[in-house]
């Protein structure tokens, strides 16, 4: 890897990931810890899917939206914790040029796919309570598949204005990124020209596929409280305050970090905080998405027995 000074410029072939703690210590306890954490939200959200796909009484839109958001989250944290974990191990912690764009890209489609989604799930929800006669109608089949490649069009979009805007710059040496993934923020440190188009442009897409996103959500439930609160049953109420809740609280997770991250000045860059918000939202919320939003879920704790009691009656 080259090593040029900073006023210097040239073709970039690598970047050195920096990562966390130098000390070896450290490096396996946290190795053995993220290890844990991924293996555990690829079972977690792999559960779920399989569930979901074996009992009939799941095929509805709601478990079919969280169906697509564990495959996301699944593919989400491969995108970064992989390539963390042998960097914990590997004392040359260098990413090509190509696989951090590669990398980049990736991450920011299911990032921003992640962000449609929860809105597509609210708006879900807000037909179900709202509109319970016309939901099967207006939640169809075809318009569910229709929402989910319109999902992916905006991420695939967005994602590519991202890389391309962000990547396009010269950068210099050292090509040292204090990050454990080619983030945008991160990256962006390294560039030897002036930056202040990409925090606009950063901001404006944040608004676009952040804010835009959560002001639907918040839409959709002040609408979905308002139904609920008509509710003349004490339990009716209560029933769907719990359907929502959850929603809600993956929502908060989600959206707070990544908001701080996409839509905040340049100037307030902090490698350390920025890394701790990147694990919190790539990472902990993929690992709490099955727990909060589907273990305690009562049809997919009865879809996950009934699994059982088939296998073992077929023994």
């Amino acid at each position: 890897m080259q090593t040029l000074r900073k006023d210097n410029c040239s073709s970039v072939s690598e970047f050195l990931l920096l990562g966390f703690s130098s000390e070896s210590q450290v490096r396996v306890a946290l190795f053995s810890f993220f290890l844990l954490l991924y293996m555990i939200t690829l079972l977690g959200n792999g559960l779920i899917v399989t569930l979901i796909y074996l009992d009939s009484r799941l095929h509805t839109p709601m478990y079919f939206f969280l169906s697509v958001l564990s495959l996301v989250d699944m593919s989400y944290v491969t995108t970064t914790v992989p390539q963390m974990l042998v960097n914990m191990v590997c004392p040359r912690r260098t990413i090509s040029w190509g696989a951090c764009v590669a990398q980049m890209f990736i991450f920011l489609l299911l990032g921003i796919a992640e962000c449609v989604l929860y809105a597509i799930m609210a708006y879900d929800r807000y037909v179900a309570i709202c509109f319970p006669l016309h939901y099967s109608v207006l939640m169809s089949r075809l318009v569910c598949i229709k929402m989910v490649t319109v999902c992916w069009s905006i991420s695939i979009t967005g994602a590519l204005i991202y890389t391309v805007f962000t990547m396009r710059l010269p950068y210099c040496g050292p090509y040292k990124i204090n990050h454990f993934f080619c983030e945008v923020p991160a990256v962006l440190k390294l560039a030897c020209a002036d930056t202040s188009f990409n925090d606009r442009l950063d901001f404006i897409l944040g608004f676009i596929f952040l804010l835009v996103p959560l002001s639907l959500i918040l839409a959709s439930y002040a609408c979905i409280f308002a139904s609920i609160l008509r509710i003349r049953s004490s339990q009716g109420r209560l029933k769907s305050f719990s359907t929502c809740a959850s929603h809600i609280t993956v929502v908060t997770m989600f959206y707070g970090p990544a908001m701080i991250m996409y839509m905040r000045p340049g100037s307030w860059y902090d490698p350390e905080r920025d890394k701790k918000l990147a694990l919190f939202y790539n990472v902990v919320s993929a690992f709490l998405n099955p727990i909060i939003y589907s273990l305690r879920n009562k049809d997919v704790k009865g879809a996950f027995l009934k699994v059982l009691g088939d296998r073992g009656a077929a023994k």
